[in-house]
């Protein structure tokens, strides 16, 4: 086993697996992880720039409310999830259901709200009921990432930028409503102006397009990072035989959700599958156990899931809200 690394005092630190990207800090009984968090908030923060995710293993965390208070006292303003791209349950004050998304599903790698405007900094999981098999949820550290990415992609992308289309109704994907969190068009016609995003409403179905940045940098460390859903809301992210289907019923602006350069060209399958791969190579996870709390820079890594079988439940916290410019 990996030698201490850190000296908590209390807990066990070693990188996970010998792989330095994610801190894995073991308490020597289970105290609880809320007044544990407090008392080392800071050499958390630390670590966590220092490696970009920390797991908490043995603390004690019973239930949802017990989380809450365990990402509150590591940074008290958790956020609220609007703009949605997945469906999700709040089961507590701003704590949710990690995804609701067919347990066979694979969801790729991804930032957090790199589709939007704003995203948050921080991100907290939390396992309350651990898998019967399979289920992890897996990361990847943009460090290992980024610098594989060629530089004729990124030059491309840096350049023009990343434009989302959506389109939102219950035959085609979320309903704008449950998106924006409001039944009130002129709330999400507001929402959508001040994000720089455009609407188009066709009698009750809505569809957004928005450009957005393509790389992010890190605010404390000033790191270059690759931040955006392209891999996601690219057509290819559907099988060939949905989208012939859709493009078929809606027209080729009709699918749920589609990415192009932000000059309107659109991006390479050969490019998105490029991408794929680096996320692949780049790709870590560890079994949940009951209890634990993941704590991940949404800047340093990325994360998604795998297909599980059994129950699962993870729950998800997010704090730290950043703000886009230019």
């Amino acid at each position: 086993m990996t030698a201490d690394v850190t000296g908590y005092p209390g807990a066990h630190a070693r990188p996970l697996d010998d792989e330095p990207f994610v801190l894995v800090v073991e308490a020597h009984t289970p105290v609880d992880a809320a007044g544990w968090l407090t008392e080392h908030r800071a050499r958390v923060h630390e670590d966590l720039l220092r490696h970009g995710a920390v797991l908490l293993r043995g603390f004690d965390v019973p239930d949802a409310d017990g989380f809450s208070r365990a990402a509150r006292s590591f940074s008290p303003d958790l956020l609220d999830y609007v703009e949605r791209a997945a469906p999700r349950t709040e089961v507590a004050d701003r704590v949710f259901t990690s995804t609701e998304a067919s347990r066979d599903r694979w969801i790729e790698l991804h930032h957090e709200m790199s589709y939007s405007h704003n995203w948050p900094s921080l991100l907290y999981f939390y396992c309350d009921v651990a898998p019967g098999a399979r289920g992890a949820t897996p990361l990847a550290s943009e460090r290992r990432v980024f610098p594989r990415i060629p530089a004729e992609v990124k030059e491309r992308f840096t350049r023009h930028g990343v434009r989302y289309v959506r389109n939102y109704g219950p035959d085609v994907d979320l309903p704008w409503q449950e998106v924006f969190q409001t039944t009130d068009r002129q709330e999400v016609e507001a929402y959508c102006a001040a994000s720089g995003t455009t609407v188009r409403w066709d009698g009750d179905n809505l569809r957004t397009t928005a450009d957005r940045q393509a790389v992010a940098t890190h605010p404390r460390t000033g790191e270059t990072v690759w931040f955006n859903h392209a891999h996601l809301f690219h057509p290819s992210a559907l099988p060939a035989e949905v989208v012939e289907v859709m493009i078929e019923e809606y027209g080729p602006d009709g699918l749920p959700r589609n990415v192009l350069f932000g000059d309107g060209e659109p991006i390479e399958d050969e490019v998105i599958a490029l991408l794929r791969g680096i996320y692949d190579e780049a790709r870590v996870s560890f079994p949940w156990q009951r209890g634990d709390v993941l704590i991940v820079d949404n800047f340093l890594a990325t994360h998604g899931r795998e297909p599980f079988d059994g129950d699962r439940r993870v729950l998800v916290a997010m704090s730290d809200l950043f703000v886009a410019t230019g």
